[in-house]
């Protein structure tokens, strides 16, 4: 597969970013050619661009944990393991244990996995997306039930939800074929705002097989952002969709990103997904839509970045500057968080201890890789807009 351009263009596109849909253009905006390919590479150091503060997570007998961050608010963070064992672990924002919660079990005022949890400080609250039960399960931050919200009208299997106002959260359900964003209450689950991308036929970055016994075998390349959070902007990304949307306070649409040739052309498909966005950079990535069973091998994936003052698309390295040597950071890692703290990015305590030894390490991140041990929880490395 040949990578992706960027070309900068007027925004006169209505008929094409809006798919039959008036849209409000006011601003340039990007297309991106994923038939051509970028014709330069940058190397750039993470912090000329962004922010960097570093939470190390304290390390109580009671409290290893692998450092999956689900969500930060301005007081506290939550964070559990991969292995979805089912414990809840809560952080102040400075990484101080404060407690761990787990409601893992089979009783309605019990969860049977964890795909999200977000915070709501505001009331003291967090929102456990039970995926697999279609539900939500709202508990204070000592662990205490307090309502399920069971969603209705064909929703529930939520892969993103974030906190969205006072009232409600929005929520993206990847297996609803027609209106897969909502915004839904936090009371009861209901469904107060249907958010329409227009595209022709759903699409879905995954890969089935059914074997001689006729079990199903089902695959992706992993998770990607539908709901992207930027500097008080919601961006929403339907796969579906040739055109990236900012969701604007009236819930309109306003294009943000437009790609050619059309998803609905393309066989097998190729998808572009956003990873990380600064105020310069936009980093982007693509994934062909094919998978190999017998190898079990596929999604093959491009890397590039776009570059809003010098108009161009770039393949790209990112480096962390508080290395004293080239120590790359992949995009692909950076995870989601809110409007304030663009995302986050793990960093094993065993490397850290290994590079602090080697004197490989600088400033604050040389200061914290000192008080640590090879069995200390992960420091958490939190990527933010420049001030």
């Amino acid at each position: 597969m040949k990578k992706a351009t960027l070309v900068l263009v007027i925004a006169l596109l209505a008929g094409l970013v809006g798919c039959g849909q008036k849209q409000s253009i006011s601003d340039d905006i990007i297309v991106v050619d994923i038939t051509k390919a970028p014709a330069s590479k940058k190397e750039l150091i993470l912090q000329d661009f962004m922010d960097v503060e570093y939470v190390a997570l304290e390390t109580k007998d009671d409290f290893y944990n692998q450092g999956l961050v689900m969500d930060i608010g301005k007081k506290f963070m939550l964070v559990r393991n991969r292995n979805d064992d089912g414990n809840i672990y809560l952080y102040d924002r400075n990484g101080k244990v404060l407690r761990k919660i787990n409601r893992k079990g089979q009783g309605g005022e019990e969860y049977i996995s964890i795909s999200v949890a977000r915070l709501d400080e505001d009331n003291n609250e967090m929102f456990v997306n039970d995926h697999y039960r279609g539900r939500i399960l709202v508990y204070d931050l000592f662990g205490n039930f307090r309502r399920s919200l069971k969603i209705k009208e064909g929703y529930g299997s939520f892969i993103d939800t974030y906190n969205y106002d006072i009232d409600n959260l929005i929520c993206y359900d990847q297996n609803n074929e027609k209106i897969a964003f909502v915004l839904i209450s936090k009371k009861d689950g209901s469904i107060t705002k249907k958010i329409k991308i227009p595209f022709e036929e759903k699409k879905f970055l995954e890969q089935t097989q059914i074997d001689e016994a006729n079990n199903l075998f089902m695959v992706s390349p992993g998770p990607y952002r539908t709901i992207i959070l930027h500097k008080g902007n919601w961006i929403l990304l339907e796969l579906s969709s040739d055109t990236i949307y900012s969701l604007l306070p009236d819930y309109s649409l306003r294009p943000f990103l437009v790609r050619i040739p059309s998803i609905q052309s393309m066989h097998p498909e190729v998808h572009l997904i956003l990873r990380l966005l600064s105020d310069r950079y936009y980093f982007i990535e693509t994934i062909k839509n094919v998978y190999n069973f017998d190898t079990n091998s596929g999604f093959p994936k491009t890397f590039m970045a776009y570059d809003t003052q010098e108009k161009e698309l770039f393949n790209y390295a990112v480096y962390n500057g508080d290395y004293s040597i080239k120590k790359e950071i992949y995009m692909v890692g950076a995870r989601p968080v809110n409007h304030e703290i663009e995302s986050w990015y793990p960093l094993e305590s065993p490397q850290l201890v290994e590079s602090y030894n080697n004197g490989e390490l600088k400033g604050k991140l040389k200061k914290i890789a000192a008080t640590l041990n090879e069995d200390s929880n992960p420091v958490i490395m939190l990527i933010k807009h420049k001030k």
